[in-house]
């Protein structure tokens, strides 16, 4: 289960308050405390929202 932390993380990610690399900075941070399931999701989103 996610965070209410890393949810509020995600949520500057989408509104893109981090740039590409600090948005990946932050998530290599925490990744270690997240399921597979949860980085890929989480991988995903970050992605989407530097996509163009």
């Amino acid at each position: 289960m996610i965070t209410h932390e890393v949810r509020e993380w995600l949520q500057k990610v989408e509104r893109r308050q981090y740039s590409y690399d600090d948005a990946m900075y932050e998530f290599m941070r925490f990744s270690s405390f997240l399921t597979r399931e949860e980085m890929k999701m989480v991988k995903q989103k970050i992605e989407k929202s530097f996509s163009v």
